[in-house]
């Protein structure tokens, strides 16, 4: 992908909507878009923005259980799925 042509001016981004709409959507690409030869905006689509969404929530949760680690806040697996085991035997669930 030659990224130079997903940077244009705000000028661009203004006259030709409807064209970027439709680009964006096909190659999934974000447009940088400058203003006074400053970068100002980066447009990208609904599909491409859910996804960096996602995968910042997963980075977050990560995070959190990095720290959760490194503050000694967990529990061994054996633990876990012991307990896990129980509860099903509780509930009736046929092992």
């Amino acid at each position: 992908m030659d990224y130079a042509n997903q940077i244009k001016p705000i000028s661009y981004l203004k006259s030709h909507t409807a064209e970027i709409v439709k680009t964006l959507t096909e190659c999934r690409e974000p447009l940088l878009v400058t203003q006074n030869g400053e970068a100002k905006l980066v447009v990208m689509d609904i599909k491409s923005w859910q996804e960096n969404e996602e995968t910042l929530a997963l980075l977050k949760m990560l995070a959190m259980g990095n720290k959760q680690i490194e503050a000694g806040a967990f529990r061994p697996a054996d633990a876990v799925f012991a307990d896990l085991d129980t509860l099903d035997r509780s509930a009736g669930d046929p092992a």
